[in-house]
């Protein structure tokens, strides 16, 4: 059986084959990790809400300038809303995320008394998830990377490259959406957070590295030979074709 045939037979995998298949040759390339904060639960959770459309740097100035100027999270909770605003400049739609990281500070503090979320790591997966989901600004997104990250619960954060990664590759349909991808992908995985951590870092990384938006470099791509992508659009030069 020739290599054409091989990646032709390949392509046409199961999506629950793919999924292991992805998890598995990326362990081997991005190296496995540990699942270990690098953040308190607060800064994560307040960070990510900055990092929404804004790159890493940005996200970060923003985070550091806030809390240069107002201290703490009960300053930065009742800080003048246009001073806020002007703190977190560095960030995409700041006069909408100043307003929802107040709305979200208030709220936790009403609740637990305190602003303080570590509550999180004893409550189950599906309460706490319920509970990150109703806050101003909180989705998907946002609620899964902080609950595995932070506190190891079983879930999997879908950004924009593990989103584009896994629907490229055809581990998800052409039609799916970000919060659909969510459920898709975590029934297909093991539950174990260490495995869906490096899911989640690896894709985060190809997508940067290779399958990135405008020009994959799909010959470097070690997923080349399963991938929908690849084989259906590359390897026919209609992306070329359409530039």
């Amino acid at each position: 059986m020739n290599d054409t045939h091989n990646k032709m037979e390949a392509h046409h995998l199961p999506a629950e084959e793919k999924v292991l298949l992805t998890h598995n040759l990326l362990n081997e390339v991005y190296k496995r990790l540990t699942l270990e904060s690098r953040r308190t639960p607060m800064h994560e959770f307040i960070s990510t809400m900055l990092s929404h459309r804004t790159n890493h740097a940005d996200e970060e100035k923003a985070y550091r300038t806030m809390l240069e100027r107002f201290g703490d999270w009960e300053g930065i909770m009742v800080a003048p809303i246009e001073e806020l605003t002007d703190a977190i400049m560095t960030t995409r739609y700041p006069e909408q995320k100043a307003v929802q990281i107040q709305q979200v500070l208030q709220i936790i503090k009403a609740e637990r008394g305190e602003i303080n979320i570590d509550f999180l790591k004893e409550m189950p997966v599906d309460e706490a998830m319920e509970w990150l989901t109703k806050l101003p600004g909180v989705g998907l997104k946002t609620a899964t990377l902080l609950l595995l990250f932070n506190f190891k619960k079983p879930v999997l954060p879908v950004d924009t490259h593990v989103f584009r990664v896994s629907q490229r590759v055809g581990i998800i349909g052409a039609r799916v959406n970000a919060n659909k991808a969510h459920q898709i992908l975590l029934a297909m995985l093991p539950k174990d957070p260490v495995e869906l951590f490096n899911f989640h870092k690896h894709l985060f990384w190809h997508g940067q590295r290779i399958c990135t938006w405008y020009t994959p470099k799909c010959e470097k791509c070690v997923l080349n030979s399963f991938c929908n992508y690849y084989q259906d659009v590359r390897e026919k030069d209609i992306d070329k074709k359409a530039a």
